[in-house]
């Protein structure tokens, strides 16, 4: 089964929305720069300490392997560093049905 990244963070509320475009742009930018790659972005409805808590979501036809998953990483980190509060946290799930 092709496996699936599910990345999970969080920022402080404030700066939502240039978190929100600079992830979208990131998205993007990966979209096309690994064809067939598709890509969301997901909020969770409820603030913690001020803080919203942002989910990237990645599949591919074939899957998304290890090297694909550094790569999407890399650009993460060098995209949104300067807002994330604590680790992103990388997990990979394979569907069932």
């Amino acid at each position: 089964m092709p496996l699936r990244l599910y990345v999970y963070y969080r920022v402080d509320q404030a700066d939502f929305a240039a978190v929100q475009l600079a992830a979208l742009s990131l998205q993007s930018t990966l979209c096309r720069d690994h064809p067939g790659l598709q890509a969301e972005l997901l909020r969770r409805p409820d603030l913690r300490d001020g803080q919203a808590t942002l989910m990237e979501t990645y599949a591919q036809a074939d899957g998304v392997d290890a090297a694909l998953a550094q790569a999407i990483e890399a650009a993460a980190i060098k995209s949104l560093a300067r807002w994330l509060k604590g680790p992103r946290h990388c997990e990979r799930f394979e569907p069932l049905g």
